[in-house]
């Protein structure tokens, strides 16, 4: 880990600002915000009109004075001061006032693997923006696999893959470390873009972004397999009349438009089990691949990665708050660690 436990118990608040959505633990009080990560903002008064899942309501939806923007891109905060007020409406002022009451104001965050120095200090500067006098920063990796109950602090490999909006990042763990990790830069938006783009060219349909999920769900027979429904109707805008139309899409072409984007995960996995020791890899043919995020979701990612890997492939419980609640949990002190102590001699 980057920080020990012992560090992170001190902590008062846990934070994991993804692209896709906002979420915070607070200890003693659990998940208090759980909110998508965008802001909708009056661009003539400088004013926030509104957060969260209201602002992603307006997208594409807004006059022109209206811009709704989302300040994380890919894990990483690219806009600290509509990242801090966003965060700080999502809070609320009751919640705020209670921890402005803390003397030394601690805080946690989760991190992309590998974020460059830049990426971390923006994560860093918005925190303390809030009123954090202290930021302990935590590999994602190491926190979505303690929220999803594996054993990271044995001696035994455990592989975690962590599908979000923009990233997918896959390692093995072992004695609390990652052992092999790569973090890929595909992600549940570039398999809504492969949507888009497909019924672009194909049906010369312009579909609006929050129609995709509608498609995906029609793909939820046996999800990326060749069963399931054979035609979906979907509405959207003409790319040469502009008028509004709607065609009979044929889903086993959608789901070949999806697998493009995915196959650079599966060679993400290939590559993290090249490049670890035989003796984990054994352990991980048994115990094989936990999926957490959002996407982990999408149907048939679970199959199509058994079918490619010949390993078991589970999903989280709760596999999009597994990053926020092992922070969370390292926060409570549930966490123990293995000591290993030097051998005197």
């Amino acid at each position: 880990m980057t920080v020990s436990l012992e560090q992170l118990q001190r902590c008062h608040v846990a934070v994991d600002l993804g692209a896709a959505r906002t979420r915070v633990y607070v200890k003693g009080l659990g998940l208090v915000v759980d909110e998508p990560s965008v802001a909708a903002v009056n661009t003539r008064t400088g004013s926030l009109i509104a957060v969260g899942a209201l602002a992603e309501q307006m997208t594409g939806r807004t006059p022109e004075y209206i811009r709704v923007a989302r300040p994380v891109s890919g894990g990483t905060v690219v806009d600290i001061e509509m990242a801090q007020r966003m965060l700080r409406h999502l809070l609320g002022d009751k919640l705020r006032r209670q921890l402005r009451r803390k003397p030394r104001l601690r805080a946690a965050a989760c991190t992309p693997h590998e974020a460059d120095p830049l990426a971390q200090r923006a994560t860093v500067e918005t925190l303390v923006g809030l009123g954090a006098r202290r930021v302990e920063l935590v590999d994602t990796l190491i926190a979505a696999a303690v929220g999803c109950g594996l054993p990271v602090e044995q001696p035994t490999a455990t592989m975690i893959m962590v599908c979000g909006a923009a990233t997918t990042q896959i390692a093995v763990l072992s004695l609390g470390s990652i052992v092999t990790a790569v973090r890929i830069p595909v992600g549940g938006n570039a398999i809504d873009e492969a949507i888009i783009q497909h019924l672009r060219q194909h049906h010369e349909l312009l579909l609006p972004s929050q129609s995709v999920r509608p498609l995906q769900l029609a793909l939820h027979g046996n999800g990326l397999q060749l069963t399931g429904p054979a035609l979906t109707d979907i509405h959207g805008r003409d790319v040469a009349t502009g008028l509004a139309r709607t065609v009979q899409v044929d889903t086993a072409a959608v789901r070949k438009a999806i697998h493009t984007p995915l196959t650079a995960v599966l060679d993400g996995v290939g590559k993290v089990l090249r490049d670890c020791p035989p003796d984990l890899v054994a352990d991980l043919a048994d115990r094989g691949i936990m999926m957490v995020g959002g996407s982990a979701l999408l149907p048939g990612l679970d199959q199509m990665l058994r079918d490619a890997t010949g390993m078991p492939v589970h999903i989280a419980e709760r596999p999009d708050v597994c990053s926020v609640l092992g922070l969370g949990a390292m926060l409570d002190g549930k966490i123990q660690p293995m000591v290993l102590n030097p051998l005197a001699g």
